[in-house]
């Protein structure tokens, strides 16, 4: 691995360090401390003049993760890296993608500009909430899909009479293609906002009555829709419900509102750090298909056998 170097910041270091074991490298040496007016310091203590940086964080709450990633990216640059590529497991300020509203900002494009500002030359990160967010970076972005891991842990389990239910409209294109590959029935929450973090569901669209569900979504922030699909199902009497979601965000009340739900079990991804428990809640890492897709990019080799042309188009 001469001439690559793979470094990680605070906000998901278990995931880096998979990363490194699974490439057989050993994480580098990357200082980072707050002062005490909680301003960010990084240094690099090894050498990095003419390497090829690649640096993991994900970027979620707090915005000093971003604020961490930026100054370390500046760092390498400085310290004549070759080239800095970001591997951001997740994609903080996603869903801040377009003007739902007089006077707001377009977050996620002001991320974006940040990243590409600060000196990075290209960005792999996992399942953005909006695929068109490829669009508002000016360098090279490799945008994977945890369901090449998550799928084959539910197709092992094979649960019989199965239907994937997507909790919102925005989730459908996901539940469809999950509902293929697993061979089941596919079904929809009609759900409707009634503000910021609040949503409510209106009607179920599809048979989900004697049968077991999947409710699949991208992320669970708040929780409040991922439950409230859950008991609707219950309500409507499907049998065992199980759910499954690549950033476990889990703000506020979430992980004790998911764990006191009528649900069998909740697989997440470990993009974001996550509290799992042997009864109900586990962990599929991503790390293999992260790092596989970072040092076939810093070597010059394809990665398109890690993509699924389908998904892609969904």
């Amino acid at each position: 691995m001469d001439g690559i170097a793979l470094f990680s910041g605070r906000s998901n270091k278990p995931l880096a360090e998979a990363m490194a074991k699974h490439l057989g490298m050993e994480l580098g040496n990357l200082e980072i401390k707050n002062f005490s007016d909680k301003e960010i310091w990084v240094k690099f203590h090894d050498n990095i003049r003419g390497k090829i940086v690649i640096i993991v964080q994900s970027t979620q709450a707090p915005a000093d993760n971003l604020v961490e990633l930026l100054i370390a990216i500046d760092a390498a640059k400085r310290a004549s890296a070759r080239a800095v590529f970001v591997v951001i497991p997740y994609f903080g300020y996603a869903r801040q993608d377009r003007k739902d509203e007089p006077r707001v900002a377009i977050s996620a494009k002001l991320m974006a500009n940040l990243i590409t500002v600060s000196g990075a030359d290209r960005v792999i990160t996992m399942d953005l909430h909006c695929s068109q967010i490829q669009g508002f970076f000016d360098i090279p972005l490799d945008h994977l899909y945890a369901s090449r891991v998550l799928l084959p842990y539910w197709q092992e389990k094979n649960i019989p009479n199965l239907v994937v239910v997507a909790p919102d409209v925005g989730s459908i294109k996901m539940a469809r293609f999950w509902s293929k590959k697993l061979n089941a029935g596919l079904a929809m929450m009609d759900k409707r906002r009634t503000g910021h973090n609040e949503s409510e569901v209106v009607n179920i669209i599809g048979e989900v009555a004697g049968k077991n569900a999947l409710v699949v979504d991208d992320m669970i922030d708040t929780a409040g829709t991922f439950v409230a699909a859950i008991n609707t199902l219950k309500n409507n009497k499907a049998e065992k419900i199980y759910g499954s979601c690549i950033h476990p965000v889990c703000s506020g009340e979430a992980y004790n509102r998911l764990y006191r739900a009528p649900l069998e079990e909740l697989v997440v991804t470990d993009t974001i750090p996550f509290v799992t428990t042997p009864d109900k809640f586990k962990t599929v890492s991503v790390a293999g298909l992260l790092a596989t897709a970072a040092m076939n990019a810093a070597t010059n080799q394809s990665i398109s056998s890690l993509f699924d042309k389908e998904e892609m188009r969904r």
